[in-house]
């Protein structure tokens, strides 16, 4: 996998968003590897924990808007394709893609029997702050910043965050993300309920081992159960139909005028001339 690597110390199971040069955003491919990672590491039984973060500074800006803006290649998006039928066009269509690739491992990692640590050092923003958001412990750098994001384009949002987030910091605070779109340093973050610890930048992956190793040693057998038990009581058995709503309620948006304005806009860096249809 190019962009996705694995790694096994142990107990503790590594996996590394690695497309730095794109701010460990998510093409076709590196979302399903990131699920194919996801699923492997869920689902073996000698990895008790593990950490999910991205490379060189960065946790994730979520899909690729580049790759998206181009309308990728018909190769990336033929596999939901039988035969020679013609993918149909538009950016609705890529973000499909993504999307049930990405979905996939949230759900896989919810369901997980063991616990999931996003360890954020850098920018997790739009899908980035969702997939972190979907993880069972949340660590930050104390350069991190989380931020929404999406609205920037015109978007709505997917990836679990109008799942997650209400559930975590509250309606009032979710919908200040929504419309307010604050970029949230590390501190602020904490305070939100965004994360649950602040490293020193330079120490971060250091304590970040350190805290896997710990929670590798401790009764994850107990904790499975606990965590299934718990998100069931915060309504986590409805997850999968949600993520499906995000998909479709996303896709559709991706295909009307204010995604094409806002995408534009965001390449062109000026604020977007949103209309509020279609």
């Amino acid at each position: 996998m190019e962009h996705v690597k694995i790694e096994r110390d142990g107990a503790v199971g590594v996996i590394t968003i690695d497309r730095r040069a794109r701010f460990n955003s998510f093409d076709v491919t590196t979302a399903r590897d990131f699920r194919k990672a996801g699923l492997d590491l869920a689902r073996d039984q000698a990895v008790r924990v593990v950490v999910l973060r991205g490379a060189g500074g960065v946790f994730s800006s979520g899909a690729d808007l580049k790759y998206i803006r181009a309308e990728a290649t018909r190769a990336d998006l033929g596999y939901l394709s039988p035969g020679a039928r013609e993918v149909p066009h538009g950016h609705g269509e890529v973000f499909k893609q993504i999307l049930e690739y990405l979905h996939s491992a949230i759900s896989e990692i919810k369901r997980a029997p063991k616990p999931f640590i996003a360890a954020v050092d850098g920018i997790a923003a739009a899908g980035g702050l969702g997939i972190a958001m979907a993880c069972d412990v949340v660590v930050a750098s104390e350069r991190a910043t989380f931020e929404y994001a999406y609205g920037r384009t015109g978007l709505s949002g997917a990836e679990s965050s109008t799942f997650f987030l209400p559930k975590l910091i509250g309606l009032r605070r979710a919908l200040d993300l929504l419309f307010l779109n604050p970029r949230l340093d590390a501190a602020t973050a904490r305070s939100w309920g965004l994360c649950s610890a602040v490293f020193p930048t330079a120490t971060f992956d250091d304590e970040v081992a350190a805290l896997a190793r710990r929670l590798a040693e401790g009764p994850t057998r107990a904790w499975a159960v606990a965590k299934r038990l718990m998100h069931n009581a915060a309504g986590a058995d409805r997850l999968d139909v949600h993520l499906d709503a995000e998909l479709v309620e996303l896709a559709r948006i991706a295909d009307g005028p204010d995604f094409a304005e806002g995408i534009e806009a965001f390449f062109a860096k000026r604020p977007g001339t949103f209309k509020g249809v279609g």
